[in-house]
């Protein structure tokens, strides 16, 4: 990644962390549950981490009238498109927070990425991956990512498990 796209990513992160200290500093409180603008947070840091790596991102938060839930990335990685699920976290607690993407979880950001790709304007299905992105905000440190690439697929179904008959 050349060096002017990472500054225009730096400069794009630094303005984000500046506009939030100026609502915070006029007293506004943010609307919602601390823990839904932890979560927020993390897919802020989530998409420039990604933006760093090279990712495309093009779609955030992105939810369909069909399927209850949303995709919180969706990114082009050269001709990948990937489905990244971003878990935040403040503690390293005792069970790392992409641990909470269960079967359920999975099935229903499957439902999703095939919605969302059913409306690409292609004639070929592309190439997809589901990741998981955790964010670790701690406090007093720099933020924390552990990029599970590829952590499931379209379906649950192992490969091996064909032999274990």
């Amino acid at each position: 990644m050349g060096w002017l796209l990472q500054r225009r990513i730096d400069c794009q992160e630094q303005t984000l962390a500046a506009l939030k200290w100026v609502v915070r500093r006029s007293g506004q409180r943010e609307a919602g549950p601390a823990h839904l603008a932890t979560g927020l947070e993390g897919e802020d840091a989530a998409f420039f981490y990604l933006g760093r790596k090279g990712y495309s991102v093009v779609a955030r938060r992105w939810s369909s009238s069909y399927q209850r839930g949303d995709l919180d990335l969706i990114a082009w990685q050269g001709p990948m498109l990937c489905f990244v699920e971003v878990k935040t976290r403040t503690a390293h607690d005792m069970a790392p927070a992409e641990v909470q993407v269960d079967s359920h979880k999975r099935n229903t950001l499957r439902k999703l990425a095939r919605h969302y790709v059913s409306h690409l304007p292609m004639t070929t299905m592309p190439a997809v991956r589901f990741d998981i992105l955790s964010v670790y905000l701690l406090p007093g440190k720099p933020k924390e990512f552990v990029h599970f690439e590829a952590a499931f697929g379209w379906s649950d179904r192992r490969k091996w498990d064909r032999w274990d008959d």
